[in-house]
């Protein structure tokens, strides 16, 4: 009796547990139920549709771009307000539109017959091609944006049925210069941007390193210049003191001389000696004044 009792309790607490656990995952479920409903409403509203998109976009654009390469609700010289631009190089801003309109693309998979799918897939065709139209009207300005700008879809799998369902859509769209991007494909654009932004500025610094070498150069040349100037003015310095050197060598010369002189006045005026000892108008001995030539 007592094993009976025991096994009983022992099956008791086993379904407690398991009752345990199924109100646990209805809980999750209800609060699943409660996230989904959130989204529908998110998707179902068009302002909160759009703000979903543009929060969407806008996080991709800010991960991969620095700031002051973008800006969000950029005006443009016609006072139009695109959700995003990017600055590329050449200043001109590629522009980011991110209000899609999700709601046909809602009505034309909600639709369950054959007939109204067909007028569920006019109206998104309308709608979308109204929308890429807005696109090219308001934000292709001739010397202002570039030449093509990108309508940002928020759902990969919007996008992927869009081209497989509506290529004759996207071809116009590839026309009118305005090009249908999903996320996967907008960070894969941004990521190309940045290498053309890297690629700019590693273009520009090359731009400065040529005029810095340049004029570098235009400094050696002037060097140059004074080096050989200086040169010319060390040679004529050095030819200067040579002739000084010279000159002092002449003077010690004639100063030699001149000590070796005998100015004795012995046997000066005797006739015999008159013309040895021939006095000038000076007072000069003609001999000493011949030595003194010599040694000029």
């Amino acid at each position: 009796m007592d094993e009976v009792t025991r096994q009983t309790v022992q099956r008791l607490q086993g379904l407690h547990e398991r009752i345990a656990v199924i109100d646990h995952a209805q809980k999750n479920l209800a609060d699943l139920s409660g996230q989904v409903t959130s989204l529908r409403d998110i998707l179902g509203n068009k302002q909160a549709r759009g703000a979903f998109g543009q929060a969407r976009m806008e996080t991709i654009v800010a991960d991969g771009l620095p700031k002051g390469l973008f800006a969000f609700q950029y005006t443009l010289s016609n006072n139009t307000r695109p959700d995003c631009v990017i600055f590329l190089p050449d200043q001109r801003p590629l522009v980011i539109d991110a209000k899609f309109p999700l709601e046909s693309v809602t009505a034309f998979r909600q639709a369950r017959t054959d007939e109204d799918r067909l007028r569920a897939a006019q109206r998104l065709r309308q709608d979308i091609w109204k929308h890429i139209s807005d696109i090219a009207s308001k934000y292709l300005l001739p010397g202002e944006t570039q030449e093509m700008a990108l309508m940002f879809v928020p759902s990969e799998s919007v996008y992927a049925e869009l081209y497989d369902g509506f290529d004759d859509l996207v071809q116009k769209a590839y026309r009118a210069r305005v090009v249908m991007v999903s996320p996967s494909l907008l960070m894969l654009a941004i990521q190309v941007m940045q290498q053309i932004l890297k690629d700019a500025r590693m273009r520009e610094a090359a731009d400065l390193i040529r005029a810095e070498v340049g004029r570098l150069m235009g400094d050696v040349g002037r060097l140059q210049e004074r080096v050989l100037k200086l040169q010319q003015h060390h040679g004529q310095a050095s030819e200067d003191m040579r002739q000084i050197l010279i000159s002092t060598e002449k003077i010690g010369v004639s100063a030699g001389r001149i000590d070796q002189l005998d100015f004795a006045d012995s046997g000066m005026g005797q006739g015999t000696h008159q013309g040895t000892h021939e006095v000038g108008a000076a007072g000069v001995p003609a001999a000493v004044r011949l030595e003194l030539e010599a040694g000029e």
